[in-house]
């Protein structure tokens, strides 16, 4: 334990995912030590984010403006819907080059454990972008652990009397792992490969 500011800065900076105590220690040490580097530019930065960074106000991705650059892209497939859990898996999938449609944002998955249910996703803002017949299909891409199966599920049977396309992510993911831990390859054949839930017309 150390005292003063130094503890201050290794707890701030141990409460960030990932962050454990030994490298909130060792980034604690770096910004104090290295006389290149000017933490201030680090502290407008996040001051701005907090600031200026929001959901898009249509999909959920994160984005400094009023809409994400992916739903401002007119050339993007306007009958395809990615449903993921965070903007950090929009962000993975975009590095496959495998899929150019549209996106929604969960804002987490179905943990009844961790008190998340359905009322407290953007579940509810999905069913206006499929009202008017320009979605043909839904692929379902959450991450394929509990959480995510659970979330499919529920996914899969709300949007059952639609006549749409709801497809799930295929093989090539792991059980039991993160989206945005997937490498490109591996999520680019799990798009390639993806499986239909349930057909349109299927009722």
């Amino acid at each position: 334990m150390y005292e003063g500011l130094i503890q201050d800065l290794i707890d701030e900076l141990g409460q960030l995912p990932g962050i454990g105590p030994k490298s909130a220690q060792r980034i604690a040490f770096f910004i104090v030590q290295d006389e290149h580097y000017d933490p201030t530019h680090l502290a407008q930065i996040l001051a701005q984010v907090r600031t200026h960074v929001h959901f898009c106000k249509v999909c959920g991705n994160l984005t400094e403006h009023e809409l994400c650059s992916v739903c401002e892209d007119p050339k993007r497939d306007q009958t395809v819907i990615c449903v993921v859990e965070e903007p950090k898996d929009v962000a993975a999938i975009e590095r496959t080059h495998e899929y150019h449609g549209l996106y929604h944002v969960l804002g987490g998955a179905i943990s009844p454990i961790d008190g998340v249910g359905p009322e407290q996703l953007r579940i509810a803002s999905l069913m206006p972008r499929l009202a008017d017949g320009t979605v043909t299909e839904v692929i379902i891409a959450t991450d394929p652990n509990l959480e995510g199966e659970a979330t499919a599920t529920y996914l899969s049977r709300q949007l059952g009397y639609l006549d749409i396309t709801i497809s799930r992510l295929a093989s090539g993911l792991p059980v039991g792992g993160d989206l945005e831990y997937a490498d490109e390859v591996t999520l680019g054949r799990a798009f390639e490969g993806r499986r239909s839930v349930r057909a349109a017309g299927e009722h």
